[in-house]
């Protein structure tokens, strides 16, 4: 009774004929442990649709998707035990996972074929504010392809951290980038940190966090498709079963042998699969409540609409 969503089903990479210019992008990524792998795949399709969205050119689009493909291609030189720790990193495990950007750009400029994309790498953790890494950039000096990255990263890393099976309750998550795209207050615990170099701007490009909304918002109507599509199907079955079960009715009040396998050849007739008349009862239930949990998550799903649409960047 159940059916996964893929938050990143809908995708526009194949317009762009990237699978051919990416096969050899694609087979470093093999090397990645299956997390990091599925997040980088995650990121790139959310820059993608970033660049739709923010307009960019077809040219620039690809070249931003690659090089999101890539952004954490040095994670391949981290520790294990530091990369997939469960628990808070310490200090100096901070500072070993934040040198993944140079790394990777490392990586990338020693090869050839991987050379034209060592932005991805290496910007997508800088800050317009001066907070980011690894060199402390502020939104003059950072690349417009890493200031797109950071947003779809920082969203694909909280979104895949609280595990997220539907799109319900995703407001919170834009929220948190919001937040990190405001410029600081006085009263802000980071505001007098040496290292904030531009009071003017938050984390985050707001323009970049605004276009995140509307793919988030086109996601949602998608999932709500989606999930109509699958209660369509379900009331087709919660129908059929309402017409086994009168059968079955019929078949228990029968007095006469004759009707009673009348009404069992009936109920056998409209059954699929393993259902049979001692356990259809039991399925008809499951059916009963899938149908309305997803009722329900249509429903909240519209609310967090209605709640995004409100969110002032």
């Amino acid at each position: 009774m159940s059916r996964e969503f893929d938050f990143y089903d809908r995708t526009s990479l194949k317009s762009y004929n990237l699978n051919e210019s990416m096969r050899y992008q694609l087979d470093m990524l093999d090397r990645l442990d299956v997390f990091t792998r599925k997040h980088c795949e995650n990121v790139a399709s959310l820059t993608c649709r970033l660049c739709e969205y923010l307009h960019c050119k077809k040219g620039f689009t690809a070249y931003c998707t690659i090089c999101a493909y890539l952004h954490d291609i040095g994670k391949l030189y981290i520790p294990p035990e530091i990369l997939q720790k469960p628990g808070r990193l310490t200090d100096e495990e901070y500072e070993i996972i934040k040198t993944h950007t140079t790394i990777g750009y490392q990586m990338c400029m020693e090869d050839l074929k991987l050379r034209p994309y060592a932005a991805g790498p290496l910007y997508h953790h800088e800050a317009l504010n001066g907070l980011g890494y690894p060199n402390g950039l502020t939104k003059k000096d950072i690349p417009y392809e890493g200031q797109i990255i950071r947003v779809a990263d920082e969203y694909d890393a909280i979104v895949s951290k609280r595990q997220y099976k539907s799109h319900i309750g995703i407001s919170d998550t834009l929220k948190i980038l919001i937040e990190n795209s405001q410029p600081p207050k006085k009263t802000d615990a980071e505001y007098n940190n040496p290292n904030f170099k531009d009071k003017r701007y938050g984390k985050n490009n707001p323009a970049i966090v605004r276009t995140l909304f509307k793919v988030v918002i086109d996601d949602i109507i998608y999932e709500i498709s989606y999930t109509q599509d699958y209660v369509e199907e379900l009331k087709d079955e919660l129908k059929r079963f309402e017409q086994i079960k009168k059968y079955g009715d019929k078949m228990n009040k029968a007095k006469k042998e004759k009707d009673k396998n009348y009404y069992l050849e009936g109920m056998k007739t409209l059954m699929k699969n393993n259902e049979t008349p001692e356990n259809y009862m039991e399925i008809y239930e499951e059916y009963k409540h899938a149908y309305e949990t997803r009722k329900a998550i249509i429903e909240n799903l519209y609310k967090e609409i209605k709640i995004i649409k409100k969110l002032k960047v």
